[in-house]
């Protein structure tokens, strides 16, 4: 009996996770900044932040972004418009200056750092029609496992103002202490030897699956 042939699905442009990698990669095309950019601009997107210093935590993370790589973000986020928080996504919201205040929220968090650089950051970022927003920002945080995302969470907090200081400071906030506020929030459940430790070891099989990706073994 003649073996049944293979079906290969069709390729289809039009598919929601092949729009959203399109958008992916053309953020990953876009130049090198630094944080924050230079000049203001008007937009609301996806964005990436490369750190390339010395932080020993950091070291296997640096190496792929020296000398131009810029190919493993530490941190992968969105800034939507202030309407699409609301559900509006797609339907035009003004994002005003959304991106490039985040950006700028960014720099401030690694400014009050106290072990951080600010020199030592570069950000590459893409100003995209709302509705892609989510959907790029998840294929790039599945892309690139980026550590501030995954595993030391709590870079993009803000303060949670008065009265709502009962919260656990977090992960991020322990390693890099130095954010006023982050100062009244109560101790985290684990001490700062358990989070980096843990840290290591997500850096270590990140490393691995990134270079997986490099000899193009894309099912690792």
């Amino acid at each position: 009996m003649a073996k049944e042939p293979k079906r290969i699905p069709p390729f289809n442009p039009l598919d929601k996770t092949n729009l959203g990698e399109s958008v992916a990669d053309a953020m990953l095309q876009q130049p090198i900044h630094p944080l924050p950019p230079d000049e203001p601009f008007i937009g609301a997107g996806i964005y990436a932040l490369y750190y390339e210093g010395d932080f020993a935590l950091y070291t296997d993370i640096a190496e792929r972004n020296r000398d131009g790589r810029y190919s493993w973000p530490l941190y992968v986020g969105k800034a939507v418009p202030a309407g699409a928080r609301k559900g509006g996504y797609g339907l035009g919201a003004d994002p005003g200056q959304a991106l490039f205040r985040r950006l700028s929220e960014h720099a401030g968090s690694i400014n009050d750092a106290e072990n951080l650089r600010l020199a030592d950051f570069r950000c590459r970022f893409l100003v995209v029609d709302d509705i892609w927003i989510p959907l790029a920002e998840s294929l790039l945080i599945a892309m690139y496992s980026p550590l501030w995302n995954q595993k030391i969470d709590g870079f993009g907090n803000h303060d949670p103002g008065k009265g709502r200081y009962n919260q656990q400071r977090s992960p991020w906030d322990v390693i890099h202490p130095g954010r006023p506020w982050a100062y009244k929030l109560q101790s985290p459940s684990n001490d700062e030897k358990a989070i980096r430790e843990d840290a290591a070891t997500y850096i270590t099989r990140a490393k691995t699956k990134l270079m997986a990706q490099d000899r193009g073994e894309t099912g690792a």
